[in-house]
């Protein structure tokens, strides 16, 4: 039978409070999104039995309700009949951030500084995949070829194809940098192509003793090299001179703005990054980096499996954006990145979890809920999972799924998984490991035992009393 859209909407306002007791509605992929003049208003246990909301939490100042994708827009577009507001992005800048620390804030600042650039990174990161998968003499011997044969004219395309994101890296992140923080994107890019420009030397080169290159010296002692590989001297450079385009609108009369401050801007930031903040930084980003790859080389495993079983924790603070960061300078440097390797695993035993309480429940609900959330999951959406059904009851559940991703972390460290980008997990994950047999059988292995040990240990540990009673 199919859901009516305007009863649930109705159901949906008037367990809230009411249409006074909603400021405005957004929606997203799978949630829709209110923002209440007071939460306390709500009727939390009924609001859960209406028809199609698979689970409800509050969250960035909005109270959101899970009713998964294909049905939340139907519903959203019930709501707005009923004379309800759409969300604006200022109101939603201030409810949002209204509710967070300033530790909280500086996250979501890095947030909208990287994410941005994740889709090329993903792009990317199955491009190499495809590219180590099919351009390898054991497949190419299968049609009587060898990498020797592939056209020059062939390499270099693919070389451009899967090459141009990560070159220019320091450009991305100085464009998203002046995005975010109100600068000109253009003045951005150009200061970011700046810290890779070739007449620079190449960082790579400088770093390989047998190369020969050398630094350029400031005045005899200060080296100036490009910043190929690095991304937070990229970030501070946006962040810094947006604050001075800024302020320089503020003083330069306007006859004369458009001319100058993008000037001053220019050399100003270009002295500066080359010779103060890109040397302080980049040691910096290398101490940092040295300290994560000794954390993930600590024997047996175990720094994987730290990281795998706090990982859904950190994920619920919402500081998670900052694994960007590293993750990013990671690919750029090496070409591959093992931390996704480490937690992208917590995706199947998400869905795990949730299966095993949904067909262990005999509440109509959960079972529902329970089934779709789990294929959501598999895809790479875990909140239906997590909030709709892991979440709702105790937290059990959420334990014997942290631990699974915990050994799951453990054995992926262990067999050395490294994915060629970053951004996606579970099922749509394995594409950045098909450049390897080796890393592909190793993911495929460890996603299946991964998703037998949560369900298994969800099954027989963590089944909240509450769901084995019928409704």
């Amino acid at each position: 039978m199919a859901l009516n859209y305007a009863k649930t909407a109705a159901d949906i306002v008037r367990l809230v409070g009411g249409r006074k007791n909603i400021k405005s509605a957004a929606h997203c992929a799978t949630r829709l999104r209110l923002i209440l003049v007071d939460k306390e208003r709500v009727n939390e246990k009924e609001i859960t039995e209406v028809e199609g909301v698979k689970g409800v939490f509050y969250n960035a100042g909005q109270y959101q309700i899970i009713l998964g994708t294909g049905v939340v827009d139907k519903v959203y577009n019930e709501v707005m009949k009923l004379d309800i507001g759409a969300t604006t992005n200022e109101e939603l800048k201030e409810v949002k951030e209204g509710k967070k620390t300033k530790l909280q804030k500086a996250v979501r600042t890095l947030g909208d500084v990287f994410v941005p650039i994740i889709p090329a990174i993903v792009a990317t990161g199955l491009l190499l995949g495809l590219k180590g998968a099919l351009l390898n003499d054991n497949f190419l011997s299968l049609f009587g070829y060898s990498t020797a044969d592939i056209p020059a004219t062939v390499s270099t395309l693919l070389e451009v194809l899967t090459g141009t994101t990560f070159s220019f890296m320091p450009a991305l992140v100085c464009w998203s940098a002046f995005r975010t923080f109100g600068g000109n994107p253009v003045l951005g890019i150009v200061l970011g192509l700046m810290l890779v420009n070739t007449a620079l030397p190449n960082a790579y080169s400088v770093a390989d003793p047998n190369s020969g290159v050398t630094p350029l010296y400031l005045f005899g002692w200060i080296p100036i090299v490009g910043y190929q590989g690095s991304v937070l001297p990229a970030f501070v450079v946006g962040l810094i001179g947006s604050k001075l385009e800024k302020k320089l609108h503020k003083i330069i009369p306007e006859t004369f703005d458009l001319l100058l401050t993008p000037f001053c801007v220019l050399v100003i930031m270009m002295l500066l990054a080359l010779t103060v903040i890109g040397p302080a930084l980049h040691i910096v980003e290398n101490g940092v980096l040295a300290v994560l790859e000794y954390f993930i080389g600590l024997p047996f495993g175990i720094g994987g499996f730290l990281i795998g079983f706090f990982w859904s924790m950190i994920v619920l603070t919402g500081i998670h954006h900052l694994s960007n960061v590293l993750e990013i300078s990671i690919l750029t440097n090496t070409g591959f990145n093992p931390v996704n390797a480490i937690y992208t695993f917590g995706g199947f035993a998400n869905a795990a979890t949730c299966l095993a309480l949904a067909v262990k429940a005999k509440k109509r609900s959960v079972k529902t809920l329970g089934k779709s959330a789990t294929i959501s999951s598999l895809l790479g959406i875990g909140e239906p999972a997590l909030f709709g059904v892991i979440l709702r009851y105790n937290i059990k559940p959420f334990m014997m799924m942290c631990l699974a991703s915990g050994f799951a972390g453990m054995a992926s460290n262990l067999l050395g998984l490294q994915g060629t980008g970053n951004g996606i997990s579970t099922l749509p994950g394995i594409l950045l490991f098909i450049y390897s047999p080796g890393q592909l059988l190793g993911y495929i292995v460890i996603a299946i035992a991964t998703f037998i040990l949560a369900f298994a240990l969800t099954w027989f540990f963590a089944i909240p009393q509450e769901i084995l009673e019928e409704d």
